[in-house]
């Protein structure tokens, strides 16, 4: 039986090394893929990994149809025998549902990647649909770490280092970028809760104390 499996983590944990990990192993078996990712970090169609991984795509628009795509492609006499979706947490909720017919209706296993929430700790709406329909939700077992060396469970955006809160739900960027931009950091829950990055973590521990000592 074929699958809607949703290998989900934080970010830095190797969902993208696993995609293209996946890719890899069914193409050496003669297999042949059909990729599909949306805002890579390497541009429009690609799936790379931040081991400097990297193959070709499909660049998910906003409002196209992945049923539709995978029938027109077939229909033509080419083949697809498994469809891997990277950053699957940016596709609309519609196109998770295309995904899944993709599996029910055309026998082919699709493997999602995504993280599930963004950096104010709320579900993604493609990711919330995955979890809905997914025939199996597999959290990865690379685990990214906190900067205290905690599990990191958390996503959470950077300006200049500093934690922010608000914005827009989509914003690219990447968690090795300078701290002068826009950045992301994985977090424990404490400290996304408590808004502490490394940044302001040192800051803090480089700052002079604020209570007076005195001798008497």
């Amino acid at each position: 039986m074929s699958e809607l499996v949703f290998f989900c983590g934080t970010m830095d944990c190797g969902k993208s090394t696993l995609a293209l990990q996946i890719e890899h192993n069914r193409s050496a078996r003669g297999l042949v893929g059909m990729i599909f990712t949306r805002n890579d970090r390497a541009g429009e169609g690609k799936l790379s990994s931040r081991l400097g991984l990297v193959t070709d795509a499909v660049e998910v628009g906003e409002g196209a149809d992945l049923y539709a795509h995978l029938v027109d492609h077939l229909s033509q006499g080419r083949r697809a025998d498994y469809v891997i979706a990277d950053e699957a947490q940016f596709l609309d909720p519609e196109q998770i549902d295309q995904l899944a017919r993709v599996v029910d209706d055309l026998d082919l296993d699709v493997y999602a990647f995504g993280i599930t929430t963004d950096f104010r700790s709320k579900l993604f709406p493609g990711s919330q649909r995955l979890v809905e329909l997914a025939d199996r939700v597999e959290v990865l077992q690379v685990e990214a770490l906190c900067w205290c060396g905690a599990r990191a469970t958390h996503n959470a955006r950077t300006v200049g280092g500093v934690m922010v809160v608000e914005g827009a739900q989509v914003v690219v960027g990447d968690v090795t970028g300078s701290t002068d931009e826009i950045g992301y950091e994985v977090l424990c829950r404490r400290h996304h809760r408590r808004r502490m990055t490394a940044a302001t973590a040192r800051a803090a521990a480089l700052a002079p104390d604020v209570l007076p000592v005195s001798s008497g």
